[in-house]
């Protein structure tokens, strides 16, 4: 998808779904064969559930029939969430991250798992697991030291053994 176009899909995109208390986090659009799909990810601070999003992808889809930001022929278009490994780009996808296991790769190279406990205006306070029976450890990530950032998949979650021992 050419900038351009990308530009213009935000511009007349983002209104809608900002209108149903969401954030935008992403538009892409694919060839699949002969058709294009037109990807939207959206979010917010407390997830986005079915409904919100069966609405804001019924008010997306009636915008892009009264106008041509899709140009002539068929498209898909699907509009789901960022998923569980999800990258974080921008400050709100860290807060939103706090007492998730995430995967660090650091700027001065090497790569960190840790929970994010905190999130400020410069970084991340995280908790570094413990190994072979060692003590968790705190560490401070400033925005700067971090390169990259995915969240991890836990089927055994923090949170949840201290649900199980209550």
């Amino acid at each position: 998808m050419s900038t351009t176009q990308s530009e213009r899909l935000r511009e007349l995109l983002e209104p809608l779904v900002t209108s149903q208390g969401l954030d935008l986090e992403e538009i892409a659009v694919d060839s699949v064969g002969r058709k294009r799909v037109l990807r939207v990810v959206v979010d917010s601070d407390t997830g986005a559930d079915l409904d919100q999003i069966a609405d804001v992808s019924r008010a997306l889809s009636a915008k892009l029939d009264e106008t041509d930001a899709m140009g002539e022929g068929e498209y898909t278009l699907e509009v789901g969430t960022p998923g569980a490994e999800r990258l974080l780009t921008e400050h709100r996808h860290f807060v939103r991250a706090t007492d998730r296991l995430v995967k660090f790769q650091l700027a001065e190279g090497g790569e960190l798992v840790a929970r994010i406990l905190k999130v400020d205006d410069d970084g991340v306070d995280t908790e570094v697991p413990g190994v072979k029976g060692r003590k968790a450890t705190a560490r401070r990530l400033a925005f700067d030291d971090i390169a990259r950032a995915r969240v991890q998949v836990e089927f055994s979650r923090k949170d949840n053994k201290k649900e199980e021992e209550a």
